[in-house]
């Protein structure tokens, strides 16, 4: 039997990025993952960052999806302190340069401390990235995974039948 114990954390720098992070615990819902969700600001409260991912794997967590906006350390900053794999997604936020500086804050790490980034907002793909990693070793979550996809894949045919036949 499946242990229930969050294997992704899902962490944010306010409460107010929330409502885009919510998708990537909808999304690994969906594939079958479990999550743990928190606030974890790199600015605000930089021992509880460093705490949280300090015993991240510790905690059997594989991999961290970390959205921030404004300047957008929090992912960096994760990315820094532990060897999971860290999945950034930058948030436009009431602060922010059109979102802008949160992506290039995220994707423009130094060498050697690597962040998966993924668009403005995006924390579904993150989500699904996240499932993806984990798939590598669950056989459940790749099987998940494919029928997602097959999903996709079906609602693309049938917008394009409708179209082509005059649904516009």
């Amino acid at each position: 039997m499946k242990s229930t114990m969050p294997e992704v954390g899902i962490i944010m720098g306010s409460k107010s990025d929330l409502p885009v992070m919510i998708d990537a615990v909808e999304v690994l819902k969906l594939l079958g993952a479990h999550a743990e969700v928190t606030i974890v600001s790199a600015h605000r409260t930089p021992d509880r960052m460093f705490d949280y991912a300090k015993s991240a794997a510790s905690r059997g967590l594989k991999v961290i999806i970390a959205g921030a906006g404004g300047a957008a350390h929090l992912p960096g900053m994760v990315a820094s302190i532990t060897h999971l794999p860290v999945i950034g997604v930058p948030v436009k936020s009431s602060n922010s340069i059109d979102g802008w500086d949160s992506v290039l804050s995220i994707l423009q790490m130094p060498n050697g401390i690597p962040v998966a980034t993924v668009a403005l907002n995006a924390a579904k793909n993150a989500g699904i990235l996240a499932a993806q990693i984990l798939a590598v070793s669950d056989k459940q979550i790749a099987q998940n995974l494919l029928n997602f996809k097959a999903d996709l894949a079906k609602k693309v045919e049938e917008s394009a039948k409708e179209v082509e036949e005059g649904g516009h």
